[in-house]
Formats: C-alpha cells, sequence, structure tokens
C-alpha cells in the first residue's frame, strides 16, 4: 500500500500507526532516504492493500476508525485530500486494510504464467520481497531468485529442477507467503517467531529452475520452432510430456554439475531425452550454468534442492560434507518423518556440486511419494513435511 509523506512524517511514525515493524519499511523502500522524507513523496507500506468506500449517512472519519479497528490518522493519511469535518454522502475514501490471508493461488498445475503471476502479487503487496532475475532458459525465460531476510549467513533453496518435480513450485511459493504474513502481522508459524530469523538468515529462493521443461509438462509442446519439433522427436513422437525431466532441449539439468560428472556419463543415457542424459560436458545448459554462477556469487552457508518423490534425504557426497551434515539432516528427518541417507550412487548433481567445491552442508529432499508429477491431492501433507523443513533451515 502506497502512501503521500506528510510535512513530520517519519518511517518509525507509520510504523507505530500500522503496527508494522520499522526494519520491513525500510527495507519495502530501497533507495529511500529516511533520515529526509519530504512531504507528496511516496513510501510503500507492507503487508496492506487499501479499499475503496463509498461513504454513507452518519458516516464520520472517526467512526470509520472505530469500526475498521485502524487508527485515525491512518484513513487521514490515505485521504489527504479529504475534509475530514465535512464527509459527504458517496464520497469516496481509501482504507487500509491489513492482508491477513494468503494472496497465492497454489493448488492448480503450477507453470511458469502461475508463477508470475504470485510472485508479481507477492512483491506488490510485501515490497521486502527482492526478486531479480539470475539468467534465462533455453527459450529465453527469465529465471527468478526470490530473497527474503537481511542476515549475513544466506541459506538457499530450490525447486523443479525436474520438469515433472512442479509441485515443488507451489511449496515454496507458499512458504514465502507464510513466511511475509507471519512478519507482516507479527505472528508465528508453528509457534516459531519470524522476525528474529528475518534479522539473522536471507534465504534466497529459486522457486523454478527449469521453466521450459516444467511448462512442456504441464502445457504440452511449444508452438515455437525448433523445439516443438525437437521435444516431439526426443520424446519418441509421443504427446505424452507427463515423464518429462529433462530441460527443452533433453538435457537433464540435474546431472550438469562437475561433481564427478563423467561417472554419471557412464551410466546414463547417450541420447537427448526425457531424463537423465548428462549433456556433451558439464555445464553447457543455460538454466545449469546460471544456477552454478549464483551459487559462486552468493556464499551459501548450506543449500537445499527440492526434488519429489521418496520422502528421503540425500546430504553426502563422497564423505566430502562437514559434520553438522549430519546434525542438520538429523533435524531436518525429526521435523518432517523423513529418512536420512547419505549416499547413493548418483552424481553431477547440484548439491554434490555444491558440497564438492564449498565443503558445506547440501542436500537433497525428495518430496512426497508416488509417480511423478505428483497429485496436487498430496499438496496439503507435502507442504506440511516440507514446512517443518524450511522452518529449521532458518534456525540451524
Amino acid at each position: 500500500m502506497r502512501v503521500r509523506v506528510r510535512t513530520g512524517d517519519t518511517l518509525w511514525y507509520y510504523g507505530q500507526l500500522f503496527n508494522m515493524p520499522l526494519r520491513l519499511i525500510i527495507d519495502s523502500n530501497p533507495g529511500l532516504d529516511a533520515a529526509n522524507l519530504y512531504s507528496g513523496q511516496e513510501v510503500d507500506i507492507p503487508g496492506f492493500v487499501f479499499i475503496d468506500y463509498h461513504v454513507k449517512y452518519g458516516d464520520s472519519i472517526w467512526r470509520l476508525s472505530m469500526e475498521r479497528g485502524y487508527p485515525l490518522d491512518a484513513i487521514l493519511l490515505l485521504n489527504q485530500s479529504a475534509n475530514p469535518n465535512h464527509l459527504i454522502v458517496g464520497q469516496q475514501l481509501r482504507l487500509p486494510l491489513k492482508v491477513t490471508w494468503y494472496v497465492v493461488d497454489v493448488q492448480k498445475p503450477y507453470d511458469l504464467q502461475a508463477l508470475r503471476s504470485d510472485l508479481n502479487r507477492l512483491t506488490e503487496i510485501y515490497p521486502f520481497l527482492r526478486q531479480r532475475n539470475i539468467g534465462a532458459t533455453v527459450m529465453g525465460k527469465p529465471i527468478p531468485e526470490i530473497r527474503i531476510g537481511q542476515g549475513s549467513r544466506i541459506v538457499h533453496v530450490n525447486g523443479s529442477f525436474h520438469a515433472n518435480e512442479w509441485i515443488t513450485t507451489p511449496v515454496l511459493i507458499r512458504f514465502l507467503n507464510d513466511y511475509a504474513l507471519a512478519l507482516t502481522n507479527n505472528s508465528g508459524i508453528r509457534g516459531l517467531e519470524m522476525y528474529p530469523h528475518y534479522e539473522a538468515v536471507t534465504l534466497s529462493l529459486v522457486p523454478m529452475v527449469n521453466l521450459d521443461g516444467v511448462d512442456l509438462v504441464i502445457n504440452g509442446p511449444p508452438a515455437e520452432e525448433p523445439y516443438r519439433s525437437d521435444v516431439l522427436a526426443y520424446n519418441r513422437g509421443s504427446t505424452n510430456f507427463r515423464g518429462w525431466k529433462a530441460n527443452i532441449r533433453g538435457v537433464d539439468l540435474n546431472d550438469q554439475f562437475p561433481a564427478l560428472w563423467e561417472r554419471e556419463v557412464a551410466r546414463n543415457p547417450k541420447e537427448r531425452g526425457p531424463r537423465d542424459y548428462p549433456g556433451t560436458a558439464p555445464l553447457t545448459e543455460p538454466e545449469a550454468i546460471a544456477m552454478a554462477e549464483l551459487t559462486q556469487q552468493s556464499n551459501f552457508a548450506y543449500v537445499l534442492a527440492f526434488h519429489t518423490q521418496g520422502k528421503v534425504i540425500y546430504w553426502g557426497f563422497q564423505n566430502l560434507e562437514p559434520p553438522i551434515s549430519e546434525t542438520m539432516v538429523n533435524e531436518f528427518a525429526r521435523v518432517s518423518g523423513y529418512e536420512p541417507i547419505q549416499s547413493i550412487e548418483s552424481y553431477a548433481g547440484y548439491k554434490d556440486w555444491f558440497i564438492q567445491d564449498w565443503r558445506r552442508p547440501g542436500f537433497t529432499i525428495e518430496l512426497g511419494s508416488g509417480v511423478n508429477p505428483l497429485p496436487l491431492e498430496q499438496f496439503a501433507e507435502i507442504y506440511e513435511e516440507s514446512l517443518g523443513i524450511l522452518l529449521a533451515s532458518l534456525y540451524l
């Protein structure tokens, strides 16, 4: 919700007026000089929207304040051109409304359009969320990263490396909405107060790595050439892409990292296709390159890669993981009910590379159970299992 500054207003006063942590207001207005506000300047107040209201007979600003539960001056701030002593029946006012509901729609097949719509809504209402593009897919679709928090410890989470594991994306978007709601409503999640973690941790999320692939699984082959002809050829002419894990060029993005990549080549398909083809070399695909560059630039304390399915958490790679990884995975297992597994015969994954090159904790979390893509009927259960892990990632 955007307000216009009056002479004498301060961000601290807005925090008091709207019962909002000052830090969230400051972070919602990057580049604004908080010490030198001027009359007419616009300031975003996170966690609020305004509603249009038409004055009825007997209304007054005081009465509306009492009925709506907002300070008198909050209404005056939004209606600076109105004469508070002379309201006219039918006159339009703006009234503040704190957002206390979910603004994302995750109970549907979650393609790029759904992701963009929800991110636009979230960043509009919660402008302390910082969104940027870290690169683009084969088809040129920007890959968004969202950061929340101001701590020096940076934790990274990603989803939808594999196209038919797209349910991991709405899990992360729903958590982002939960987190923002808790911050702006001075509430907690499962009894955990969130604001101290906002100050202590910066959470980096790439909710959908494989945007082209997700759109392929959900919407079918693209109209654009040569992508349409190519994916149909890679899929042996079938228009059923439910089993598709790879990117639009038939390369498995989670087999693209230089962590014993040659071993993955030896055990996997030698041609492009729906799954498991590791490419002609590590980091040939723009999506994998974008994730590698983000990681190299970000000094992540640890990373969590969300996949499906199996209800297990992989936490090691070639015994290169630090001792703290076992402590962490045991806590993740406790709060989710998932089984911790140190390692399997699998190489060239994102968390493998992170452990190998940084010697820091990395985890691959296989959500839910069944056949990919997992049905939306599992979403509520999967989210509750994931929520414990995501919360734990902020305090470990």
